[in-house]
């Protein structure tokens, strides 16, 4: 429902994506604890995305990054994320806007999520509710649980 206060699908989205973004801030403030790290799949076409020509040039529709060793100068606000890693040897800098993250996982904590596009399966499917289910991923082969909000239209029960 646009413009509803209440759209539910819209608050749990924003809800898990506030859960990658503490984890993040946590990392960036104390480093990773323990076995702890982060796969994080992203739109490289989307707004506010910033990698290095030739990443662009070979990830033209999306990328998953690991943070997990070879990572520096991680920043997160309110907005995204920007870190520093290692591709081919070489250190690059990447920006992403957490509307840009279809993917976060941490394998070692068994938890991953996955988010749709803003309205993308709302829109084509008509749908209100989100409707949890496991959905594959690069986590996975890590055996992580993951967890996918997906907008799907669900029927209304008897007496609702």
């Amino acid at each position: 429902m646009a413009g509803d206060p209440l759209d539910y699908p819209q608050l749990v989205r924003s809800a898990l994506k506030g859960v990658m973004r503490r984890a993040l801030a946590l990392t960036a403030e104390s480093g990773l604890p323990g076995d702890h790290h982060f796969y994080i799949s992203f739109r490289t076409g989307d707004p506010g995305v910033r990698l290095a020509p030739r990443l662009r040039k070979q990830f033209p529709d999306e990328m998953t990054i690991v943070l997990q060793h070879r990572f520096h100068g991680l920043e997160v606000d309110g907005s995204g994320f920007a870190v520093s890693l290692s591709f081919g040897g070489a250190s690059e800098r990447v920006a992403v806007p957490f509307d840009a993250v279809i993917a976060f996982a941490d394998p070692a904590a068994d938890f991953a999520l996955r988010f749709e596009p803003e309205g993308a399966q709302a829109a084509a499917s008509g749908a209100t509710e989100p409707e949890v289910e496991r959905a594959p991923d690069r986590a996975e082969e890590e055996g992580a649980k993951v967890v996918a909000v997906d907008f799907a239209r669900r029927g209304r029960r008897q007496g609702s």
